[in-house]
């Protein structure tokens, strides 16, 4: 009896995925698709021989009937190498679009709680506001400008002018404005 716990859950099943999927296909013969094939090439090159023959035009049957088998080889070919169709888009239900607008309203409320106390509290911008803000400005100079603050910090300093340094620099700093943190979020908005 199993207790539902994590190793029935990712443990090793216990007949192999290949065995049950072997075992439900069935082998299946040749001779029909091939037969198929070869009854297709046939009516086709009676067809193409019957109307070349109605426009007095002589082409030997060797070569149709070789044409015919390449481009049947070669549709084979292609379909093998064809890519899987795409899946068809799903809609989000009611229920998961609200879910995940109910989700982002609770990410959103997080940030500007952090953000209200950040505003009283030195502590608390230095250890929530601050490392997200040097993140972005990171990750934004590397995009942009192919540096970080740590490898070329003369630049860094250029770019993101002296306020946005400072306040990224000095993590000790008093807490930031409402307005101050506007200011911050602009310069990093136009680099």
């Amino acid at each position: 009896m199993s207790d539902g716990g994590l190793d029935d859950l990712f443990g090793v099943p216990q007949e192999p995925a290949e065995a049950v999927a072997v075992a439900a296909e069935k082998p299946r013969s040749r001779i029909p698709r091939i037969a198929g094939e070869a009854l297709l090439i046939a009516v086709t090159t009676i067809v193409i021989v019957a109307g070349l023959r109605s426009a007095s035009v002589s082409i030997p049957i060797v070569l149709i009937v070789a044409s015919l088998i390449g481009l049947r080889v070669i549709m084979f070919a292609a379909s093998r190498l064809a890519p899987p169709p795409v899946p068809r888009a799903r809609s989000l239900t009611r229920t998961e679009t609200a879910r995940a607008a109910d989700a982002l309203r609770a990410a959103v409320r997080r940030w500007e709680r952090n953000l209200d106390q950040a505003h009283s509290d030195p502590e608390l911008y230095a250890r929530n506001v601050l490392p997200v803000l040097a993140e972005l400005t990171d990750e934004r100079l590397r995009l942009r400008h192919g540096i970080t603050r740590a490898s070329d910090p003369r630049r860094a300093r250029e770019l993101l002018g002296e306020e946005l340094w400072s306040a990224l620099d000095e993590p000790g700093r008093r807490g930031l404005r409402a307005r101050d943190v506007e200011t911050l979020v602009n310069a990093l908005e136009r680099l």
